[in-house]
């Protein structure tokens, strides 16, 4: 059951999880604002434009003056913002470290008492070590790449300030209106689809999934149960979806059969994560996921008969 929240600020909410969440949010009958600077030129959210308790403003979630103006009133704010992925902040460091932590901590300093953050993570904060054991929200945080390392901090800062929620997110998957074709799933059935091929490196290491769609509603769980949950970080995965990369391509062949892959026995994949997650914090809340690593496959096949240039990136 909803509580009488009215008002949301959701920056970034043009992109890849941002495009469903907005919608899902405006939905269920909250006032959204969004603050994205489309940088990737997308069109994502016109399909929403028409309802009136959206507003859209172009601009940076770095900016304090835009951010003080935008953020009062707000009962949650949710900062999608973000350089997503270890490549591109590799990239663009001095932008990840402002985007990715400086304007989390730009809210912190301009928020009101009583204004709650509700804040996407990523378990690949877990870095390497993890592939035989499960990673709970209490296993040490270890992560490879700049992007990890920054989530983290982001995260700490938040749960240090207090009114906050964390959420984990495993990779995701599926087809957004600012769609990613770099993030693995996506990736994998992207090449199975066109190419038909596919070369692992380090194809036993292990990773979890989710859909973004099951995004968009853990988010919506997080406020409704923002009182029991607040303060505290969540793992949100697939718990049937701990899948090494060889395991992920089994699951693609079984819906595209002449699809062929291959592991390579030299070289190396750059992402060294490896782990498997437990879901079970989150799950004990009354969240579970409803799309299946299956279910994300065919749609993502699907969606691929339409998407066929490669420009759906983040790098």
């Amino acid at each position: 059951m909803k509580e009488q929240i009215s008002s949301i600020l959701v920056t970034g909410g043009a992109g890849y999880i941002g495009s469903i969440l907005v919608p899902e949010l405006l939905r269920a009958g909250y006032e959204v604002t969004v603050i994205d600077n489309f940088l990737y030129n997308q069109a994502s959210l016109l399909d929403v434009c028409n309802f009136k308790t959206l507003t859209v403003v172009r601009g940076d979630a770095r900016s304090e003056n835009l951010i003080k103006k935008h953020i009062l009133g707000k009962d949650f704010i949710i900062p999608l913002a973000c350089l997503v992925g270890a490549p591109l902040c590799d990239k663009d460091p001095v932008n990840a470290r402002t985007t990715n932590l400086e304007a989390v901590e730009l809210l912190l300093k301009l928020r009101k008492p009583g204004q709650k953050i509700i804040f996407p993570n990523t378990n690949s904060g877990y870095g390497t070590g993890h592939g035989v054991s499960f990673c709970t929200e209490e296993s040490t945080l270890n992560p490879v790449s700049l992007y990890g390392q920054l989530k983290v901090e982001a995260e700490k800062r938040l749960l240090d300030a207090g009114d906050a929620i964390t959420l984990r997110l495993a990779t995701v998957c599926g087809i957004s209106p600012r769609m990613r074709l770099d993030l693995l799933v996506n990736d994998f059935v992207y090449r199975a689809v066109n190419d038909r091929f596919i070369v692992i490196f380090e194809a036993n290491f292990k990773r979890n999934y989710i859909h973004i769609r099951d995004v968009a509603r853990a988010f919506m769980h997080a406020m409704a149960n923002f009182e029991i949950m607040k303060n505290s970080a969540f793992n949100v995965g697939l718990s049937d979806a701990n899948l090494s990369k060889l395991e992920l391509c089994e699951e693609i062949k079984r819906q595209l059969p002449d699809f062929v892959f291959m592991e390579a026995s030299v070289g190396e994949d750059p992402d060294k994560r490896n782990y498997i997650i437990s879901n079970e914090k989150i799950e004990r809340t009354g969240f579970k996921p409803i799309v299946s690593i299956q279910d994300a496959i065919r749609e993502l096949i699907n969606g691929y008969q339409i998407i066929k240039r490669n420009t759906y990136s983040n790098i």
